[in-house]
């Protein structure tokens, strides 16, 4: 399918390790890890000019939320006219490559892949990501889409720097194996089509998609605090109208040292003659910052949960915006948007822009994936767009599956930003979990989310052992720095975060198979003369481990659907 008038021109990153090239077909993208450069991934068209920009671009930049604090990166910058009139804009950064489409619509070629992780789209992306799942012609997928290549290269396609004049985009698959069609969701200005490149860690531990968006638009951010928080709804659904329930939330979070609790969905209906600004009151009067819950009144309506219609006028929202500032609400978690056109982007962006200039965090639910914006708007900090614990709610489906989409989601999701997956169930919700508790605490450090939901009941966290409530007390909803140890989608992982002087490692098996010697190699924390804590599974289901080593361990060991956390402080 790719023709290319003769056109002889590379494109090569700073540091080398990635080469655009019009000579072969298409504009094509190549990737050394190893020795043996990889063609990863070609842009279809008949190139017939292009025009290299001879500045090499740097940026660096302070992130609030996100895999590390201090962030930078740097681009050379090509423009290729086409044949057929358009125009395509390469970014070709240390780590990856951004596109954008003057017609918003470009056909990539990725058919030399050893393995992909695909996802169904779906408006909220919330689906799992099936290993080398069967594509047919039309067929709708969600970023990010992961692809595995020869020389230990991978590539995660997705999508940054997205404005409020655009429509997201999709993958659509073709009558082609591996050449898909990648088209924005309605009229508008196109994004930038993304795809990070390198080894496993590289893809893991980048920022490109934040790299290569839109600069902070805020003035003052010393109001923003990321941190973890209690939440009512994995357990009782309808317990955000309950004000004896949201106390109990609120005490729990009082005891573990939260400093959030969030209030979800029908504290419009509290019962019992009490109001949301009760449970406020309460939790403010305990030293407990309160988030509350808002349909965005744009998606689900119908049979849905309220409040509704308080977001969409740009008058109401400012009375409601206004209200929550006054009575001392944190911040907002707003549901059920509807997809990726231009009208579900420009709201999202009202709503970032709107909800700062009251000092109020946000958390989208229901909502398409992120795009950068919490570079660009830092109170944006997290998004749902994951097939997360809530849905222990929902079907059984999750039961069985569980262990293995979250040692996927580290290499897919999470890669692109902040992720609301609402982790650690040591109890069940309306269907059981068969991950063990090792499993579940992992998941609060391995899942990256400026405010980290915590998903189980008080009377099941507050009856856990000192060390892992101290554990919660002591848990950062930020990090300075973010290294990938080890791991393969799918089957394990095992992540480093770090905060100040102290590294957290978390690992966790997503297999039903006990894995008995996974080799870790900490050289790149620079862990020296550390107070050690690791956290694994004891002999029985439901149990601990929890010791104190004296040095490293070369290795761990996970039980089937097992976990550890390792926790190390005193560093170099």
């Amino acid at each position: 399918m790719m023709s290319s008038v003769a056109v002889k021109a590379d494109v090569v990153s700073p540091g080398g390790r990635i080469v655009v090239s019009t000579d072969g077909g298409g504009i094509v993208v190549s990737a050394t890890v190893d020795t043996r450069p990889v063609d990863v991934i070609t842009i279809a068209g008949d190139v017939t000019d292009v025009i290299a920009d001879p500045v090499v671009h740097t940026d660096s930049y302070t992130a609030l939320t996100g895999k590390r604090r201090e962030c930078s990166n740097s681009y050379s910058q090509a423009r290729y006219v086409m044949a057929d009139g358009d125009t395509i804009t390469m970014r070709v950064y240390t780590d990856g490559v951004a596109w954008r489409a003057g017609s918003g619509v470009s056909v990539v070629d990725v058919s030399r892949v050893r393995h992909s992780w695909l996802q169904s789209w779906v408006d909220c992306y919330e689906e799992f990501y099936p290993r080398d799942r069967d594509t047919k012609a039309g067929e709708r997928y969600g970023y990010p889409a992961l692809m595995e290549y020869d020389g230990g290269v991978f590539g995660l396609l997705t999508e940054s720097g997205l404005d409020r004049t655009s429509a997201g985009s999709s993958i659509y698959a073709t009558s082609g194996k591996g050449i898909y069609e990648l088209k924005p969701d309605g009229p508008g200005t196109a994004g930038w089509a993304t795809m990070i490149i390198g080894s496993l860690s590289d893809v893991v531990e980048s920022t490109l998609v934040a790299d290569n968006s839109a600069p902070c638009a805020l003035g003052d951010t010393s109001w923003i605090s990321p941190g973890v928080a209690s939440w009512i709804y994995w357990a009782y659904n309808h317990g955000s109208n309950d004000y004896d329930i949201i106390k109990r939330y609120v005490d729990m979070a009082v005891e573990l040292r939260l400093p959030y609790v969030l209030i979800d969905a029908e504290w419009d209906e509290m019962k019992d003659g009490k109001t949301v600004e009760d449970a406020v009151e309460y939790a403010i009067g305990k030293g407990i910052k309160p988030m509350i819950w808002y349909n965005s009144s744009i998606g689900w309506i119908n049979g849905a949960p309220g409040p509704k219609f308080r977001l969409n006028d740009p008058a109401d929202r400012e009375r409601e915006f206004a209200w929550c500032e006054r009575i001392g609400v944190a911040g907002v978690k707003i549901d059920f948007f509807s997809g990726d056109d231009n009208r579900n982007i420009s709201y999202m962006y009202d709503l970032m822009e709107d909800a700062a200039r009251h000092k109020l965090l946000v958390n989208f639910h229901g909502a398409t994936l992120p795009r950068g914006w919490q570079r660009t708007y830092p109170n944006l900090v997290t998004t749902e767009a994951v097939y997360g614990a809530e849905w222990y709610n929902n079907v059984p489906t999750f039961t069985s599956k569980a262990a293995a989409h979250n040692a996927t989601l580290p290499f897919t999701r999470n890669v692109v930003g902040s992720m609301d997956y609402t982790p650690c169930a040591f109890s069940d919700s309306q269907h059981p979990h068969i991950t063990t508790h090792a499993h579940e605490l992992a998941l609060t450090v391995l899942f990256e989310s400026g405010v980290q939901h915590l998903a189980d009941r008080p009377e099941s966290l507050l009856s856990q052992p000192d060390e892992v409530k101290r554990f919660f007390s002591e848990l950062p909803a930020s990090w300075d720095d973010t290294v990938l140890l080890a791991g393969y989608p799918g089957e394990y992982a095992v992540m480093g975060r770090r905060k100040g002087d102290t590294w957290y490692i978390a690992g966790i098996n997503g297999t039903d198979a006990d894995m008995a010697d996974v080799s870790l190699d900490f050289s790149r924390l620079g862990i020296s003369g550390a107070d050690m804590r690791l956290y694994a599974d004891g002999a029985t289901t439901g149990s601990w481990d929890i010791s104190r080593p004296k040095s490293l361990p070369g290795s761990v060991a996970m039980k089937a659907r097992g976990g550890f956390v390792l926790v190390a402080r005193g560093n170099n």
